[in-house]
Protein backbone atom coordinates (compact mmCIF):
# COMPACT_ATOMS: atom_id res chain seq x y z
CA UNK A 1 0.00 0.00 0.00
CA UNK A 2 1.36 3.43 -0.97
CA UNK A 3 2.20 5.46 2.14
CA UNK A 4 0.57 8.89 2.23
CA UNK A 5 2.82 11.67 3.52
CA UNK A 6 1.93 15.10 4.84
CA UNK A 7 5.20 16.94 5.35
CA UNK A 8 4.59 18.80 8.60
CA UNK A 9 7.58 21.15 8.34
CA UNK A 10 9.22 22.69 5.29
CA UNK A 11 10.14 26.10 3.90
CA UNK A 12 10.12 28.06 0.67
CA UNK A 13 12.35 31.07 -0.01
CA UNK A 14 12.22 34.01 -2.43
CA UNK A 15 15.60 35.51 -1.64
CA UNK A 16 15.77 37.24 -5.02
CA UNK A 17 12.86 39.51 -4.09
CA UNK A 18 12.84 39.78 -0.29
CA UNK A 19 15.16 40.07 2.68
CA UNK A 20 15.88 37.00 4.81
CA UNK A 21 18.40 38.30 7.39
CA UNK A 22 19.66 34.89 8.45
CA UNK A 23 20.68 34.19 4.85
CA UNK A 24 22.46 37.52 4.31
CA UNK A 25 25.71 39.16 5.34
CA UNK A 26 28.97 37.51 6.24
CA UNK A 27 28.45 33.77 6.85
CA UNK A 28 28.88 32.84 10.51
CA UNK A 29 29.53 29.43 12.01
CA UNK A 30 26.21 28.13 13.31
CA UNK A 31 24.99 24.74 14.41
CA UNK A 32 23.00 24.16 11.22
CA UNK A 33 26.23 24.20 9.21
CA UNK A 34 27.31 26.03 6.08
CA UNK A 35 24.22 27.86 4.83
CA UNK A 36 25.74 29.15 1.59
CA UNK A 37 23.83 26.52 -0.45
CA UNK A 38 20.60 27.89 1.07
CA UNK A 39 21.26 31.45 -0.13
CA UNK A 40 19.07 31.14 -3.20
CA UNK A 41 15.43 30.96 -4.21
CA UNK A 42 13.84 27.71 -3.12
CA UNK A 43 10.45 27.65 -4.80
CA UNK A 44 7.66 25.15 -5.08
CA UNK A 45 9.17 23.42 -8.10
CA UNK A 46 12.41 22.93 -6.16
CA UNK A 47 10.57 21.47 -3.20
CA UNK A 48 8.50 19.14 -5.38
CA UNK A 49 11.64 17.96 -7.17
CA UNK A 50 13.11 16.99 -3.80
CA UNK A 51 9.88 15.33 -2.64
CA UNK A 52 9.56 13.35 -5.89
CA UNK A 53 11.99 10.84 -4.43
CA UNK A 54 9.26 9.57 -2.12
CA UNK A 55 8.24 7.26 -4.95
CA UNK A 56 11.42 5.27 -4.24
CA UNK A 57 9.90 4.13 -0.93
CA UNK A 58 6.37 3.71 -2.32
CA UNK A 59 5.14 6.92 -0.71
CA UNK A 60 3.48 10.02 -2.09
CA UNK A 61 3.05 13.58 -0.87
CA UNK A 62 -0.60 14.46 -0.21
CA UNK A 63 -0.15 17.67 1.79
CA UNK A 64 2.42 19.93 3.40
CA UNK A 65 2.80 22.66 6.02
CA UNK A 66 4.89 25.71 5.18
CA UNK A 67 6.73 27.11 8.19
CA UNK A 68 7.87 30.73 8.17
CA UNK A 69 11.42 31.06 6.90
CA UNK A 70 12.65 34.15 8.71
CA UNK A 71 11.81 36.86 6.17
CA UNK A 72 12.44 40.39 7.44
CA UNK A 73 8.80 41.24 6.69
CA UNK A 74 6.66 38.39 8.06
CA UNK A 75 3.44 39.89 6.69
CA UNK A 76 4.94 39.94 3.20
CA UNK A 77 6.13 36.37 3.55
CA UNK A 78 2.71 35.19 4.71
CA UNK A 79 1.00 36.93 1.81
CA UNK A 80 3.43 35.47 -0.72
CA UNK A 81 3.01 31.95 0.66
CA UNK A 82 -0.76 32.45 0.77
CA UNK A 83 -0.71 33.16 -2.98
CA UNK A 84 1.37 30.05 -3.62
CA UNK A 85 -1.06 27.98 -1.54
CA UNK A 86 -4.07 29.40 -3.37
CA UNK A 87 -2.73 27.97 -6.62
CA UNK A 88 -2.24 24.56 -4.94
CA UNK A 89 -1.84 21.78 -4.30
CA UNK A 90 1.24 22.43 -2.15
CA UNK A 91 1.85 23.78 0.41
CA UNK A 92 -1.57 23.13 1.93
CA UNK A 93 -1.47 25.50 4.93
CA UNK A 94 1.10 27.74 6.60
CA UNK A 95 2.53 28.75 9.98
CA UNK A 96 3.56 32.41 10.14
CA UNK A 97 6.03 34.47 12.13
CA UNK A 98 4.99 36.93 14.84
CA UNK A 99 7.26 38.39 17.52
CA UNK A 100 4.93 37.90 20.46
CA UNK A 101 6.76 40.54 22.50
CA UNK A 102 5.83 43.25 20.00
CA UNK A 103 3.35 45.90 21.21
CA UNK A 104 1.23 45.29 18.12
CA UNK A 105 1.45 41.48 18.29
CA UNK A 106 -2.33 41.11 18.64
CA UNK A 107 -2.92 43.27 15.55
CA UNK A 108 -0.38 41.25 13.58
CA UNK A 109 -2.03 38.02 14.66
CA UNK A 110 -5.45 39.31 13.63
CA UNK A 111 -4.13 40.22 10.16
CA UNK A 112 -2.62 36.77 9.75
CA UNK A 113 -5.78 35.09 10.99
CA UNK A 114 -7.73 36.70 8.14
CA UNK A 115 -5.80 34.55 5.65
CA UNK A 116 -7.53 31.23 5.04
CA UNK A 117 -4.20 29.40 4.77
CA UNK A 118 -2.89 30.37 8.21
CA UNK A 119 -3.13 27.80 10.97
CA UNK A 120 -0.58 28.89 13.53
CA UNK A 121 2.39 30.99 14.59
CA UNK A 122 6.05 30.30 15.24
CA UNK A 123 8.15 32.60 17.40
CA UNK A 124 11.50 30.83 17.81
CA UNK A 125 12.61 30.74 21.46
CA UNK A 126 15.91 28.85 21.27
CA UNK A 127 18.36 30.30 23.77
CA UNK A 128 21.68 28.76 24.78
CA UNK A 129 24.66 30.04 26.77
CA UNK A 130 26.75 29.46 23.64
CA UNK A 131 25.87 32.00 20.89
CA UNK A 132 26.71 29.28 18.36
CA UNK A 133 23.29 27.79 19.18
CA UNK A 134 21.17 30.76 20.25
CA UNK A 135 18.39 32.32 18.20
CA UNK A 136 17.39 34.79 20.93
CA UNK A 137 19.42 37.04 23.21
CA UNK A 138 17.50 36.22 26.40
CA UNK A 139 16.42 33.08 28.19
CA UNK A 140 13.32 34.30 30.02
CA UNK A 141 10.79 34.84 27.23
CA UNK A 142 8.57 32.01 28.45
CA UNK A 143 8.02 34.02 31.65
CA UNK A 144 8.02 37.50 30.10
CA UNK A 145 4.66 39.30 30.63
CA UNK A 146 4.74 40.93 27.19
CA UNK A 147 5.48 37.64 25.43
CA UNK A 148 2.79 35.85 27.43
CA UNK A 149 0.28 38.56 26.53
CA UNK A 150 0.98 37.88 22.87
CA UNK A 151 0.79 34.12 23.43
CA UNK A 152 -2.63 34.37 25.11
CA UNK A 153 -3.99 36.07 22.00
CA UNK A 154 -3.36 32.86 20.02
CA UNK A 155 -6.14 31.08 21.88
CA UNK A 156 -8.53 33.98 21.35
CA UNK A 157 -7.92 33.81 17.60
CA UNK A 158 -7.98 30.03 17.23
CA UNK A 159 -4.31 29.76 16.26
CA UNK A 160 -1.85 27.05 17.25
CA UNK A 161 1.75 27.62 18.32
CA UNK A 162 4.88 26.03 16.88
CA UNK A 163 7.23 25.80 19.86
CA UNK A 164 10.96 25.68 19.10
CA UNK A 165 13.25 25.32 22.12
CA UNK A 166 16.26 23.35 23.33
CA UNK A 167 16.04 20.50 25.88
CA UNK A 168 16.93 22.68 28.89
CA UNK A 169 13.91 24.88 28.05
CA UNK A 170 11.39 22.03 27.93
CA UNK A 171 10.40 22.25 31.61
CA UNK A 172 9.40 25.89 31.16
CA UNK A 173 7.60 24.92 27.96
CA UNK A 174 5.62 22.28 29.87
CA UNK A 175 4.52 24.94 32.37
CA UNK A 176 3.45 27.16 29.46
CA UNK A 177 1.34 24.33 28.06
CA UNK A 178 -0.19 23.60 31.47
CA UNK A 179 -1.12 27.25 31.99
CA UNK A 180 -2.72 27.55 28.52
CA UNK A 181 -4.47 24.25 28.07
CA UNK A 182 -6.82 25.50 25.36
CA UNK A 183 -4.00 26.53 23.00
CA UNK A 184 -2.69 23.72 20.77
CA UNK A 185 1.12 23.56 20.92
CA UNK A 186 3.36 21.54 18.64
CA UNK A 187 7.01 21.06 19.59
CA UNK A 188 9.26 21.48 16.59
CA UNK A 189 12.16 19.18 15.78
CA UNK A 190 11.60 16.68 18.59
CA UNK A 191 12.86 19.16 21.17
CA UNK A 192 16.19 19.66 19.35
CA UNK A 193 18.47 17.23 21.22
CA UNK A 194 21.72 19.01 20.38
CA UNK A 195 23.81 16.89 22.77
CA UNK A 196 23.67 13.22 21.81
CA UNK A 197 25.77 11.69 24.61
CA UNK A 198 24.07 9.78 27.44
CA UNK A 199 23.78 12.82 29.73
CA UNK A 200 22.44 15.04 26.95
CA UNK A 201 19.84 12.50 25.88
CA UNK A 202 18.81 11.94 29.51
CA UNK A 203 18.15 15.68 29.96
CA UNK A 204 16.24 15.73 26.68
CA UNK A 205 14.11 12.72 27.66
CA UNK A 206 13.28 14.24 31.06
CA UNK A 207 12.00 17.42 29.41
CA UNK A 208 10.12 15.53 26.70
CA UNK A 209 8.31 13.45 29.31
CA UNK A 210 7.23 16.63 31.13
CA UNK A 211 5.91 18.23 27.95
CA UNK A 212 4.17 15.08 26.76
CA UNK A 213 2.20 14.99 30.03
CA UNK A 214 0.30 18.06 28.87
CA UNK A 215 -2.62 16.97 26.64
CA UNK A 216 -2.56 20.10 24.45
CA UNK A 217 0.92 19.25 23.12
CA UNK A 218 1.96 17.47 19.94
CA UNK A 219 5.43 16.97 18.48
CA UNK A 220 7.13 17.06 15.10
CA UNK A 221 9.90 14.57 14.51
CA UNK A 222 12.03 16.58 12.12
CA UNK A 223 15.38 18.33 11.63
CA UNK A 224 17.31 15.55 13.33
CA UNK A 225 20.11 16.10 10.84
CA UNK A 226 20.36 19.75 11.79
CA UNK A 227 22.06 18.71 15.01
CA UNK A 228 23.86 15.64 13.60
CA UNK A 229 25.17 16.29 10.11
CA UNK A 230 26.39 12.71 9.71
CA UNK A 231 23.24 11.05 10.99
CA UNK A 232 22.20 7.55 10.08
CA UNK A 233 18.99 5.62 10.58
CA UNK A 234 20.57 3.92 13.58
CA UNK A 235 21.85 7.18 15.11
CA UNK A 236 18.37 8.74 15.21
CA UNK A 237 16.42 5.58 16.02
CA UNK A 238 16.42 6.14 19.79
CA UNK A 239 15.24 9.75 19.43
CA UNK A 240 12.40 8.83 17.07
CA UNK A 241 11.15 5.86 19.09
CA UNK A 242 11.47 7.60 22.47
CA UNK A 243 9.48 10.56 21.16
CA UNK A 244 6.76 8.26 19.85
CA UNK A 245 6.75 6.36 23.15
CA UNK A 246 6.21 9.57 25.16
CA UNK A 247 3.63 11.26 22.95
CA UNK A 248 2.03 8.30 21.15
CA UNK A 249 1.58 8.13 17.37
CA UNK A 250 -1.63 10.15 17.63
CA UNK A 251 0.44 13.16 18.82
CA UNK A 252 3.50 12.76 16.59
CA UNK A 253 4.08 13.85 13.00
CA UNK A 254 7.00 13.73 10.60
CA UNK A 255 8.57 16.67 8.78
CA UNK A 256 11.43 17.11 6.32
CA UNK A 257 12.74 20.54 7.38
CA UNK A 258 13.72 21.06 3.75
CA UNK A 259 15.65 22.76 2.32
CA UNK A 260 17.71 23.12 5.53
CA UNK A 261 18.10 19.39 6.10
CA UNK A 262 18.95 19.06 2.43
CA UNK A 263 22.40 20.21 3.52
CA UNK A 264 22.94 16.77 5.04
CA UNK A 265 20.73 14.30 3.17
CA UNK A 266 18.13 13.83 0.47
CA UNK A 267 14.41 14.16 1.09
CA UNK A 268 14.05 10.45 0.36
CA UNK A 269 16.75 9.57 2.90
CA UNK A 270 14.81 11.39 5.63
CA UNK A 271 11.52 9.61 4.98
CA UNK A 272 13.19 6.27 4.28
CA UNK A 273 14.70 6.46 7.76
CA UNK A 274 11.31 7.24 9.31
CA UNK A 275 9.83 4.36 7.31
CA UNK A 276 12.45 1.86 8.50
CA UNK A 277 12.37 2.97 12.15
CA UNK A 278 8.57 2.63 12.37
CA UNK A 279 8.26 -0.56 10.31
CA UNK A 280 7.14 -2.60 13.32
CA UNK A 281 4.28 -0.27 14.24
CA UNK A 282 0.74 -1.00 13.14
CA UNK A 283 -0.64 0.29 9.87
CA UNK A 284 -2.95 2.71 11.70
CA UNK A 285 -0.10 4.04 13.82
CA UNK A 286 2.02 4.66 10.73
CA UNK A 287 -0.88 6.43 9.04
CA UNK A 288 -1.05 8.79 12.00
CA UNK A 289 2.69 9.47 12.02
CA UNK A 290 3.07 10.10 8.31
CA UNK A 291 -0.15 12.01 7.65
CA UNK A 292 -3.02 11.71 10.11
CA UNK A 293 -1.64 13.73 13.02
CA UNK A 294 -0.55 16.62 10.78
CA UNK A 295 -3.89 16.57 8.97
CA UNK A 296 -5.76 16.82 12.27
CA UNK A 297 -3.50 19.30 14.08
CA UNK A 298 -3.22 21.75 11.19
CA UNK A 299 -6.83 21.21 10.05
CA UNK A 300 -5.90 20.40 6.47
CA UNK A 301 -9.48 19.55 5.58
CA UNK A 302 -10.52 23.22 5.40
CA UNK A 303 -11.25 24.28 1.84
CA UNK A 304 -9.21 27.03 0.23
CA UNK A 305 -10.83 30.10 -1.32
CA UNK A 306 -11.25 30.10 -5.07
CA UNK A 307 -8.00 31.01 -6.81
CA UNK A 308 -7.28 32.45 -10.21
CA UNK A 309 -5.93 29.99 -12.77
CA UNK A 310 -2.55 28.76 -11.60
CA UNK A 311 0.44 30.58 -13.09
CA UNK A 312 3.09 28.62 -14.94
CA UNK A 313 5.68 29.83 -12.43
CA UNK A 314 5.68 31.36 -8.97
CA UNK A 315 5.22 35.15 -9.21
CA UNK A 316 8.03 37.29 -7.85
CA UNK A 317 7.87 38.73 -4.37
CA UNK A 318 7.69 42.20 -5.85
CA UNK A 319 4.10 41.46 -6.82
CA UNK A 320 3.13 41.06 -3.19
CA UNK A 321 4.78 43.91 -1.32
CA UNK A 322 1.83 46.22 -1.66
Amino acid sequence: MTLEVIDAHHHLCLLSAASYPWLEGQPQKRYHGDDLPLRRDYLLDDYLADAAGLAEIDARLVGSVHIENGAADPLWEAEWVDRVIAHGPFPTVQVVKVDLTAPDAHDQLAKHRDRASVRGVRDILNWHPDPYYSHRDRDDLLQDPDWLRGFRALGDLGLSFDLQVFPHQLADAARLAADHGSTPIVLDHAGMPIERDDNGLAEWAKGMRLLAAEPNTTVKISALGTNDHTWTTDSIRQIVLTTIDFFGPQRCMFGSNFPVDGLYSTYTDVFRAFDHITADLSQNERKRLFAGTAREFYRLGTAHPQADPAPTSIPSGGDYRG
